[in-house]
């Protein structure tokens, strides 16, 4: 073994300031998720719970396996949107779960919220928890309560919105089972969820699965009728053949469900690994290791130290391009690659380096993990005079077109081109998560702000015109304050450029859950299938 060695001084006062404002960022993070929580607040839960219904969580806890963990991604999803109808969380709720010992991907409606009616950011989390079951080969399960569109915001849905049941089509055509539980209303265009799923449950009394309900059908056509004859469990099961299982209350419609499941015969690509043995040091020492400033340079292999199985790291090519770590560990038992930021700034060196280690990775078959805090490739007449643009393009070309699973860790910054070189959203890693420590965007605050001055000045003499340097001041001032809230984890996570902004501490357990969701599907690296390297 390999054990890395930690100079981390858990006794000084560098650690403890970080230790310090990295919980006080959790303790604000932990209060957003409250609100996803919260759903639509106790007024309209405890009308859900007076109908004898279930909330959207209970109901996951119900489906999957006693005592085994539930991932839920997106969390924040619609955080800080311009709509305050908007709640934080969606109006969904989505994850994976393990079910009859099979790992799932997880939707449900929040009834609790407008009705579980879907906004544009649903229909986003939607589209990237199916996103996420494809790439993954998991078995998807709908838990539907919603009354479709949200009317107000249809030309944001409407169009797009014909996605959710497409993916529900590709993912059973790909071999991919699909299962909708029907707990409540599921209609409008929400009726083609139990209509394109493999397996469907309704529920007596309670289901209601219809294009047009009663008020719509008097208008179009002038006939009368009722939800039930219009869209019941009973009629469902006995007249139109849609409904596969009539359950008799929630508890039966997810005890049903689990049986579907367990019918699946669906298996793992991969066998899963022995359990990997524990770091050497302590997880809680994660929250002291990323300075409250991301000017601050921090070494990630204390990170690593922390994460990977007995803190076991075979570096590769330490003593070349030393500002990006490379190596070989494994976690969870799963084996991986890491490439992580050590002083921020990516030079050509490393950037070569992580081509040539990323096209190992594909030839072994290994998954690789992104460890973010990187201001971007470095500028300056040197370094493009030396190349710096082809190194960056050959590190971004060889991230492009990787076929091993990606996964992807913001810790501090990730600025620039240096987000997508370490496969930032765009370049689709399989799973992407933040800490509370990250922040991202094209460039740094005040690097930003000191752009458009020096523009705005250079303009100013090329007319001739005087420069107010005062309202300059003001409007640079401006500038960073906007750019550092929206660079701050939690406005990127509500735009789902993230699955989650996630606890340091848990690190290790929630990319060993995304390790095993991986490997459902086969793990298979481009060989040799990447483009033109300029060298």
């Amino acid at each position: 073994m390999t054990v890395l060695a930690s100079a981390l001084d858990t006794g000084g006062p560098d650690y403890r300031a970080h230790r310090a404002a990295m919980l006080d960022k959790l303790a604000a993070l932990d209060a957003e998720h409250a609100k996803a929580l919260a759903g639509g607040g106790e007024k309209y839960t405890a009308r859900h719970r007076a109908r004898g219904k279930l909330l959207a969580r209970e109901r996951i806890e119900l489906l999957v396996d006693p005592d085994s963990p539930f991932l839920e991604l997106s969390p924040l999803a619609a955080w800080g949107s311009a709509s305050p109808e908007y709640t934080v969380g969606a109006s969904l709720v989505t994850g994976i779960g393990v079910v009859e010992g099979v790992e799932c991907l997880i939707t449900a409606n929040d009834p609790t919220v407008r009705g579980g009616a879907s906004n544009p950011w649903t229909l986003k989390k939607a589209l990237r928890a199916n996103e996420i079951a494809f790439a993954n080969r998991l078995p998807v399960i709908s838990l539907v309560e919603s009354g479709g569109a949200d009317l107000p915001s249809q030309k944001e849905i409407f169009i797009p919105g014909g996605a959710l049941f497409r993916d529900l089509t590709r993912l059973s055509a790909a071999g991919i089972p699909t299962v909708a539980v029907v707990f409540g209303n599921s209609t409008a265009g929400g009726a083609y969820v139990p209509g394109m799923s493999d397996h469907a449950v309704m529920i007596k009394e309670r289901s209601k699965v219809f294009l047009g309900g009663p008020p719509l059908v008097k208008m179009a056509t002038g006939e009368e009728s009722d939800d039930e004859s219009l869209g019941g469990a009973e009629m469902h099961a006995r007249t139109s053949g849609l409904a596969d299982h009539y359950a008799v209350d929630e508890t039966d419609a997810i005890r049903q469900a689990r049986r579907i499941v367990a019918r699946l015969n669906h298996r793992k690509a991969h066998p899963d690994p022995l359990t990997g043995e524990p770091p050497k040091y302590d997880e809680d020492e994660l929250l002291g290791i990323v300075p409250g400033d991301l000017k601050t340079p921090f070494d990630p292999r204390e990170v690593i130290a922390r994460i990977v199985d007995g803190s076991d790291f075979d570096e590769f090519k330490p003593l070349y391009g030393p500002s990006l770590v490379t190596g070989w560990a494994s976690l969870h038992g799963y084996p991986v690659g890491v490439l992580a930021n050590a002083q921020g700034v990516l030079f050509g060196p490393e950037s070569q380096k992580a081509a040539q280690f990323i096209q190992l990775a594909n030839q072994r078959d290994v998954p690789l993990l992104f460890l973010h805090n990187t201001t971007g490739y470095m500028v300056g007449k040197e370094y493009e005079q030396s190349g710096i643009i082809k190194h960056g393009a050959m590190m971004i070309n060889a991230v492009s077109n990787s076929r091993v699973p990606h996964l992807s860790v913001l810790m501090g910054a990730s600025y620039g081109a240096g987000h997508y070189g370490m496969c930032g959203r765009a370049y689709d890693p399989r799973f992407l998560f933040a800490w509370p420590s990250a922040k991202s965007a094209v460039m740094g605050p005040q690097q930003l702000a000191g752009v458009l001055s020096i523009v705005a000045r250079a303009s100013a003499v090329a007319k001739g015109q005087p420069y107010d340097d005062e309202a300059d001041a003001g409007l640079r001032a401006l500038v960073e304050a906007q750019i550092e809230s929206e660079s701050l984890p939690m406005f990127l996570s509500g735009r789902l450029y993230d699955d989650g902004v996630i606890d340091p501490r848990d690190t290790r357990t929630v990319l060993g859950l995304c390790l095993s969701a991986i490997h459902t599907a086969p793990v298979e690296g481009a060989r040799g299938g990447f483009g033109v390297f300029r060298m």
